[in-house]
């Protein structure tokens, strides 16, 4: 049976600028880097001791799929549905925030626990919680 999920994809227009975004401004750390044919490369990103990590992907016309390229350009800017945990997230907003990372949402008291939303530099959304 499954044992984890493995990875989850982010379509990113830039990948570099996306790689320095989530490496150098979130602090995960880079775990694969390969090429992928002439305009895109499969780069996985995840946070330190975490088996799940993120496809920063590059959506190119010649990516496999009758109607993949325009469904990764529709799904990029929105919320990836991907929610992320921390220990202190008032902490997180604060250190994250003099970094330079957006939140569209800052933390809040919900019912349910902290809550807070960031976006990358390609108007990708993640949501916060502790």
């Amino acid at each position: 049976m499954f044992t984890a999920i493995h990875t989850t994809t982010v379509f990113v227009s830039d990948q570099d600028k996306a790689l320095d975004f989530y490496v150098g401004k979130l602090g995960f750390e880079k775990r694969q880097d390969e090429q992928m044919g002439p305009d895109s490369r499969w780069i996985e990103v995840a946070p330190l001791g975490t088996t799940t990590t993120l496809l920063l992907y590059k959506p190119t016309p010649d990516m496999p799929g009758a109607d993949t390229y325009e469904l990764a350009q529709s799904r990029m800017g929105k919320s990836t549905g991907v929610l992320l945990s921390t220990d202190d997230i008032n902490a997180t907003y604060k250190d994250l925030s003099a970094r330079g990372v957006s939140f569209p949402t800052p933390p809040e008291q919900q019912p349910w626990g902290w809550w807070a939303m960031l976006s990358d530099p390609d108007g990708n959304t993640f949501g916060i919680g502790q």
